[in-house]
Order: C-alpha cells, then sequence, then structure tokens
C-alpha cells in the first residue's frame, strides 16, 4: 500500500494556527455575521413599517445603561423625556464602581429611519463626576494615574432608537471633552441602553391637549365681555358704611 503524506503536518504551528484563524474569521464574516445581519435589517423593517409600528412614541422612559470606553465598563441608570415634538432630555448616572462616576445631562434630536419608533437621535449636554487621570510624562515615558479627580466636560451624543410595545433598546456612541480634572482630555464611549416606557406620548399628548383646553377655558373667563361690561354698570354700587 502507498502511503499518502500530509503537507500541513510538515507547516509550523504558527503557520497552521495563523491558517486556521484566518479561515474561521472568512466563513463568520462571509456567512454568519451576514447573515445575522441581513436578518437584524430585515426584522427591524417589518416591524417599523407596520401600522401598530405607527401607532406611538414614549414619553418618558428610565432603566438601565450598559457603556465601555477603552479604558473602563460602567453601569448605570439613564431616563429619557420628550421635551417636544422630537426633542428629548436625558440624564444618566454612571459608575465603574471603583474610579469612575460621572453625571451626564444630554439634549437630543430625533429623525425617523422608517418610523417614530424606530430613528435615529444626535445632540450634546455636559458631564461632571469624580474619575482617575492617566497623564504622560514624555521626558520619563511614565504614566502618572491618580484617583478621585473632580472633572467637568461636554459630551456629544449620535445613536439609534428603537421602542416596541412598552420597551425601548438603543445604541449610541457618546464621546466626552473633559475641560478640567482629567487626561486624557478626550474620551469616547459606547453604551447600550434599554428602558422602560412609563409614560407613552398618547398618554403625554393627552394631559397636553387637557392642559391646553383648561388654560383657553380661565383665559376666556378672565376675558372681558360686551355682558359682562353692561352688568357692571348697571350694578348697583354698594354706599360706603358712614
Amino acid at each position: 500500500m502507498g502511503q499518502i503524506s500530509l503537507q500541513r503536518a510538515s507547516w509550523p504551528d504558527e503557520e497552521i494556527f495563523w491558517y486556521g484563524f484566518s479561515y474561521l474569521r472568512g466563513y463568520l464574516n462571509d456567512s454568519m455575521l451576514t447573515h445575522t445581519i441581513r436578518n437584524y435589517l430585515l426584522f427591524c423593517l417589518v416591524l417599523g413599517s407596520g401600522g401598530w409600528a405607527q401607532a406611538q412614541s414614549y414619553g418618558t422612559a428610565a432603566g438601565i445603561r450598559l457603556g465601555n470606553s477603552n479604558h473602563y465598563r460602567t453601569v448605570g441608570l439613564t431616563a429619557k423625556h420628550r421635551l417636544a415634538k422630537g426633542l428629548t432630555a436625558e440624564g444618566i448616572l454612571q459608575s465603574d464602581f471603583s474610579a469612575n462616576t460621572s453625571a451626564h445631562l444630554l439634549l437630543a434630536r430625533h429623525r425617523p429611519l422608517i418610523s417614530k419608533r424606530f430613528n435615529y437621535y444626535y445632540g450634546g449636554g455636559l458631564s461632571m463626576g469624580v474619575e482617575e487621570s492617566r497623564e504622560k510624562i514624555p521626558e520619563t515615558m511614565q504614566i502618572i494615574q491618580t484617583y478621585g479627580n473632580p472633572t467637568f466636560g461636554i459630551d456629544a451624543v449620535a445613536g439609534v432608537e428603537m421602542t416596541l410595545l412598552r420597551l425601548t433598546v438603543s445604541l449610541d456612541y457618546k464621546p466626552n471633552i473633559n475641560v478640567t480634572g482629567r487626561d486624557p482630555w478626550y474620551q469616547g464611549q459606547v453604551g447600550v441602553s434599554v428602558r422602560s416606557v412609563l409614560v407613552k406620548g398618547s398618554e403625554q399628548n393627552k394631559r397636553k391637549r387637557q392642559k391646553a383646553r383648561a388654560k383657553r377655558k380661565k383665559q376666556r373667563k378672565n376675558e372681558p365681555t360686551p355682558i359682562k361690561d353692561f352688568i357692571q354698570r348697571v350694578k348697583p354700587r354698594e354706599n360706603p358704611k358712614r
């Protein structure tokens, strides 16, 4: 019987490893990942284009936010409230439970992608907190790391958001420009937020209409009319007591 020689057996271990890694990465990129992304986009299209998906958007929502930057990961609370049509305010309180805790106040403008319940948003705001600082010393090629530094900065934010029933999920990128207290001065963070809808958009709109009607009714009641003026003229005045 003839012998069968395997050429791969003569390859160095490193080449075999990188060959297998490259093949697996290409397979994942070309098949599984592409298939997953295609299915996700199709899922969003079906949900976003349905009539029920366009029925409402949230007025107030609150939940948790997971953040990830180059230096640390955070877990935080997030609350979002619609101020006007397409305009929201968001408050974030996050921490890595070690050396970094910060609070953020953001204003964002929302634009629909497929419907008002699947939208993108962008905006900015302010931040403050207590963070660690990494100062590079070029002369000695050292990094001096300190903790407990009060910080103040300016935020920007951009992301996408989907609301289904009473749950809203968003993915955002939030760069921070530090004004004082931290080095490096720039730090980006990717965040995933899951919020529960506390007040629906329809409920918020109904409350606004009720307040507007009550205000108009009060104004009409206080406004002078010809009949009211006539009654005031013919109404006998009381004589002052002597």
